[in-house]
């Protein structure tokens, strides 16, 4: 029992370790030397990270995120061929802007190189913001791309990079056409802006745009109108801000419902739908379009992680495992400027926990994503995420 176990964290160890190292010597990327944030490394000394994880809160679900994200951390590290990280990890008590900047500014004053985390988007501007003159880079967990730029890059998924994928997507199945429907909230907007850049950017159609207040009632008094507005749009899509956990099993059930044809106009998700079993029965979402982490990767991690801990990773967790794994993988090639943003941004990217990534020269990031619908209950892959970029999907 003990031999197998052994083998199969090996296995899993090598992986990771080799897939780290499958960045690309890059083109030459030029920018002005003001804006190559960074600090130069001795590739055979340890390397000073610190990680800035949401612990000392109120909230246990921040501090048991703090405790995933510093575990994935150090699964990384264990991992690493050809280079060592010191690792620190300061709390931001949550989201507190205020614990974020105290924290970034201790890291700095106390060596750090770089910074991963922290979790959401003001305390990462903050965090940012603290240290701007201290030629150090932050990789935060968040998906707010707002808050992304000079040297904060985030690592989180974002609504451009999935809404890309999908009208790319779509467009390849004929669909030209689509109607969003978004949450009259401020992740509903964001995301409404996200699509429709998008489908204007891929050469489709917004065809329409419909809100309804976030609530159960909001949207049962906004679903004949969406309905009729969809019908008249002749809309081929209704790509959705909806998400699985909230308005999402009402909007699909509602629409249909009130006779929106899912045949003539498929839903198509921003979201991951697939965090709650019970969204695949859902029939108004058979057949829609939605994305997730390329599959191979993301169980070799959950199931390091999980026989590493005994306990399955939130599903955030794996963004700490793939900064600290960039950073390794930078600096076992032997370079100096491995934690600078002219390093960080290699076109090629790296191979992270869910699959291939890279981080752009505007601090945002885009992920190589596969394209998923649900059939008689079950999760099918439509399309492959991609392995390299260049390839079809990015």
């Amino acid at each position: 029992m003990f031999a197998r176990f052994s083998n199969a964290r090996k296995s899993l160890a090598r992986f990771f370790a080799f897939t780290a190292l499958l960045w690309l010597a890059a083109c030459d990327v030029t920018l002005a030397p003001e804006a190559n944030v960074g600090r130069a490394i001795d590739p055979d000394e340890p390397i000073e990270v610190a990680l800035l994880v949401p612990g000392g809160s109120a909230q246990e679900t921040d501090n048991q995120l703090a405790r995933n994200f510093e575990n994935a951390a150090r699964l990384a590290i264990a991992d690493l061929q050809g280079a060592t990280i010191d690792l620190r990890v300061y709390n931001t008590a949550g989201g507190n802007p205020q614990q974020a900047a105290l924290a970034a500014t201790q890291a700095v004053n106390e060596g750090a190189k770089i910074i991963i985390g922290p979790l959401y988007g003001e305390a990462a501007n903050a965090a940012g913001v603290a240290i701007a003159g201290r030629n150090v880079n932050v990789l935060a967990f968040s998906n707010n791309s707002a808050f992304a730029g000079g040297n904060v890059f985030i690592l989180g998924p974002t609504f451009d990079n999935t809404a890309d994928r999908l009208v790319q997507f779509g467009t390849r199945q004929g669909i030209s056409r689509y109607f969003v429907v978004h949450g009259d909230d401020l992740p509903g907007r964001v995301g409404r802006d996200a699509i429709t850049s998008a489908i204007q950017r891929n050469g489709g159609e917004v065809s329409g745009v419909d809100s309804y207040q976030l609530s159960q009632q909001g949207i049962f008094t906004a679903t004949r109108r969406i309905v009729s507005n969809v019908r008249s749009s002749g809309a081929q899509g209704v790509f959705t801000t909806a998400s699985a956990n909230a308005d999402l099993p009402i909007l699909a059930t509602a629409l249909p419902d009130a006779g929106m044809d899912t045949d003539r106009s498929r839903f198509i998700g921003l979201t991951r739908w697939d965090t709650l079993p019970q969204m695949a029965a859902l029939p108004g979402l058979e057949g829609g379009l939605f994305t997730v982490p390329d599959p191979g990767p993301s169980t070799l991690f959950a199931n390091r992680y999980a026989a590493t801990y005994g306990e399955t990773p939130h599903p955030l967790a794996g963004l700490a495992y793939d900064g600290i794994a960039a950073i390794g993988a930078l600096a076992a090639a032997g370079n100096t400027r491995a934690v600078t943003k002219e390093a960080l941004i290699q076109p090629q990217g790296f191979r992270g926990t869910s699959g291939v990534f890279r981080l752009l020269p505007n601090g945002l990031n885009q992920r190589g994503l596969a394209v998923a619908t649900f059939q008689n209950n079950q999760v099918v892959i439509l399309d492959q995420a991609p392995r390299s970029f260049g390839a079809p999907g990015l």
